[in-house]
């Protein structure tokens, strides 16, 4: 499990997947994501603009993040 800190009240996961390298680009978070491919506190995503606060845990890819 990584942690991840960010700097401003929330991040969008799309940009969080970018941010940690998941995805490349957008367009690659926003299929990946609309796949089903992203959890988020344990339950599967499918909206590119779910805002995430710290204390949150994303997993995917087979890697898992908390927001700090």
């Amino acid at each position: 499990m990584e942690e991840i800190k960010i700097s401003t009240e929330f991040i969008k996961l799309d940009q969080f997947l970018k941010w940690v390298g998941i995805c490349d680009t957008g367009v690659d978070a926003k299929f990946f994501i609309i796949d089903g491919n992203v959890k988020v506190n344990g339950e599967i995503e499918i909206r590119r603009g779910k805002k995430l606060y710290p204390g949150d845990k994303v997993e995917a890819a087979g890697k898992t993040f908390i927001v700090k």
